[in-house]
């Protein structure tokens, strides 16, 4: 029991300057992030024209408030672009509805999905081809674009980078409780790899973007081989940046507030499974999913079994590495609790449901060690309604 109880003291010590560490991080976000809102700078009236395209598969509930949204836009020149992507339900039938109701709109049908490709990288192609833009712009059909500047906002931050691919990072709704607990934990782990200033640094091989608003610039795109070139990855977001930053073009991330926001997964069933795409998607090797599931196990749960297991080892035995063992574990907990009340207020969460952190860590790890298995030879991964055989 010795042995135990001076281990965790020693983790629980290192865990708590860590947590320490993070208020100093959060300091600085608050102070000094870039953060697009609604009111920065927008897009100049000869902007050049913006191709949206929207790959929906079986979206009828989503479809047309997303379409709507981007219909309301300000930007002076865009069309959007709806790829129906084998869908079951009534999605087809709304999206000939909406183009022909408003000439910006165009609709296509894809009842068939080629050999080697996924889903959504097909679609996407499909609607490049007929694309007419300067630039293409994807989004998903959960994301409400709540802001009408919101593109042109994008647009001018994009011009004044001089970014060749652009991510906007959405707000994540969270409606019910499953949801509060287990997106910002998960959320959290993606920066743990893909922090923004890592992205943005043109010298540092970190590649992200968010599938739900990326911009990039149609030459760039034809030059790094479009999305036929990741045709059988499942996170062709990631993949479409990595293969920008590696082209050597310019690659950016931007945090956003007010100007859009998705709502990823409804139910804990969906979390997981999509959770659990990501991250194999993402992280796609071993070690990364290892390194990801160790750090969730004590960083998140090892002050509270060190708190517990040193607490009650004293109060029978009166030891004094157990006494130090309860007091760093009590201390790392305190101190954890308090970093991510702060980390919740950043992302606009209840700052209150940071106390269901321990919980949305055990769900994260449980979304990681499920990716691991997807890792062993002859593995699926299932996707709204299509079977991968590579899980790449």
């Amino acid at each position: 029991m010795l042995a135990l109880t001076t281990v965790m003291t020693i983790l629980s010590g290192l865990v708590l300057l860590v947590w320490t560490s993070r208020h100093a991080m959060i300091s600085r976000e608050n102070r000094g992030a870039l953060v697009l809102t609604p009111d920065a700078p927008g897009a100049a009236d000869d902007a050049p024209m913006v191709s949206i395209i929207v790959a929906a598969k079986d979206e009828q509930a989503n479809l047309e408030p997303c379409v709507r949204s981007l219909l309301a836009q300000d930007y002076p020149r865009f069309e959007v672009i709806i790829c129906d992507d084998r869908s079951s339900d009534g999605t087809g039938a709304i999206a000939d509805r909406l183009a022909a109701e408003e000439p910006r709109v165009r609709a296509f049908h894809i009842d068939r999905l080629p050999e080697g490709w996924c889903g959504k990288n097909h679609a996407i192609v499909r609607g490049a081809e007929a694309a007419r833009g300067e630039w293409l712009c994807t989004t998903d059909a959960d994301c409400r674009w709540g802001c009408p500047r919101a593109l042109s906002v994008a647009m001018r931050h994009a011009a004044d980078q001089r970014a060749h691919l652009l991510s906007v990072l959405p707000v994540l709704e969270t409606q019910t409780l499953w949801e509060a607990i287990v997106q910002p934990v998960c959320s959290g782990v993606m920066m743990i790899w893909f922090h923004p200033d890592k992205v943005n640094d043109p010298a540092r091989p970190n590649a992200y973007a968010n599938g739900a608003f990326v911009l990039i610039r149609r030459d760039v795109y034809r030059e790094i081989g479009t999305h036929e070139a990741i045709r059988d990855k499942v996170m062709e977001d990631m993949h479409l940046a990595r293969r920008v930053k590696q082209a050597g073009r310019s690659l950016r991330v931007v945090r956003s507030h007010d100007l859009y926001s998705v709502r990823m997964y409804r139910t804990f069933g969906e979390l997981m499974r999509g959770w659990c795409r990501i991250f194999l998607g993402s992280f796609g090797r071993l070690r990364r999913l290892l390194v990801s599931w160790t750090v969730l196990a004590v960083m998140g749960l090892l002050p509270y079994a060190a708190a517990v297991v040193g607490f009650a080892h004293a109060a029978s035995s009166g030891s004094a590495w157990a006494w130090a063992c309860g007091v760093a574990g009590a201390a790392a907990v305190v101190t954890q609790l308090s970093v991510i009340c702060r980390y919740y207020r950043l992302l606009g969460e209840r700052a209150w449901m940071a106390l269901s952190y321990p919980l949305g860590c055990l769900a994260a790890m449980t979304a990681v060690a499920w990716a691991i298995l997807k890792l062993r030879p002859g593995a699926t991964l299932t996707w709204r309604g299509t079977s991968y055989a590579k899980a790449s």
